[in-house]
């Protein structure tokens, strides 16, 4: 009886199962559902951390094929958390991801010998589906074996899946408030790498390997991803004049979406997974430091920033929008527990 009701358990998998990863497998142990999750874990510190969570690791490597041959079919839900590699134009984690999901749904598909045949003289073999190889004009195919080969073998059901992208991908629209039709644009190679994945998803999805929803993310914060250690470095930002909008998730709601994604999201549709927040970068770092009791950050020119700052960091204040969120509510009827940064940053106890 147990055995029965574990079988019939809902199955998830979690691949790239980092801190927004750890919190989903947290909200999902609250459910009374209860489903079984599963977590790709390549290090070892990774796969204690995954253990403790509640999930069950499984070891693998998106950079390693072979170890990821035991993918498909272990759920029927994953959430690709994962970044691509740090170089290239394609993103390659996604494209072997995908070829292991679907592995045992190609198996399934291809075309099967049929065996016993009665061969006559012509070197003619004929597949179980009743066509010719085309090596000759004569074949004997038994009848039961006809009769077998109408029957296909049932593939398994298409894995449903949750991609994290970035809204990156848009590149710098100017201050532009934007929706999810906007064209993508990617201004650095991290984002053409996932345009790459995401529309790597989309051509499975539209070929029926798999269900792909894709949930475009913004800057990520929460009590352990706040900017501290950059007031602390008293790391300039950018004068009003030539400062960039940005846009924000905190991490619990963003592993609410993920998860009502996998149960609510459209196959090839595309959710902004972001906040009410309207902050330009300058104004968010100046609302951390005040809730923290720490010193405003400096303000610099563009011109100066570019100077002074490394690549990665000036190529965040290149990038200036404003993000849509009505399919977000309309569509998912997610109910944000953090609308914006200020709610998150109100809720945090007095700091001395």
């Amino acid at each position: 009886m147990i055995a029965t009701r574990n079988l019939r358990r809902a199955r998830i998998l979690i691949v790239g199962c980092g801190d927004v990863g750890l919190r989903c497998v947290a909200q999902l142990r609250e459910r009374p559902d209860r489903a079984r999750v599963f977590a790709l874990a390549r290090r070892s510190e990774r796969v204690e951390a995954v253990r403790a969570a509640g999930a069950v690791p499984l070891r693998g490597d998106l950079d390693s094929r072979r170890s990821l041959a035991r993918l498909g079919g272990v759920a029927s839900t994953v959430l690709h958390l994962a970044p691509p590699q740090k170089d290239g134009a394609d993103d390659l984690r996604t494209r072997r991801l995908i070829a292991a999901l679907t592995a045992r749904r190609r198996a399934a598909s291809r075309p099967v010998l049929a065996r016993g045949l009665a061969f006559g003289t012509s070197p003619t073999l004929r597949l179980a589906s009743g066509e010719s190889t085309g090596f000759g004009p004569s074949a004997i195919v038994p009848e039961r074996i006809r009769r077998a080969s109408r029957t296909q073998r049932r593939r398994p059901k298409r894995p449903t899946l949750v991609y994290a992208s970035t809204t990156g991908v848009y590149g710098d629209c100017g201050g532009a408030r934007i929706d999810e039709t906007r064209p993508v644009q990617p201004a650095n190679a991290r984002a053409v790498r996932r345009v790459s994945a995401e529309r790597q998803l989309r051509r499975a999805t539209a070929r029926g390997a798999l269900n792909a929803t894709i949930a475009r993310i913004p800057g990520i914060y929460a009590a352990n991803r706040l900017p501290l250690a950059r007031l602390a470095k008293r790391t300039p930002a950018l004068v009003a004049r030539d400062d960039v909008y940005t846009s924000h998730i905190h991490a619990d709601d963003l592993a609410t979406i993920l998860l009502r994604l996998a149960t609510h999201g459209r196959a090839g549709r595309t959710i902004h997974a972001t906040d009410d927040s309207e902050l330009k970068m300058g104004e968010y770092f100046d609302r951390v430091a005040d809730a923290y009791g720490l010193a405003r950050p400096p303000r610099v020119s563009l011109a100066e920033a570019e100077r002074e700052l490394e690549p990665v960091l000036l190529s965040f204040m290149r990038e200036s929008r404003r993000l849509a969120n009505t399919r977000l509510k309309r569509e998912l009827r997610v109910r944000l527990r953090y609308p914006d940064v200020d709610a998150f940053l109100r809720a945090l106890p007095p700091h001395p």
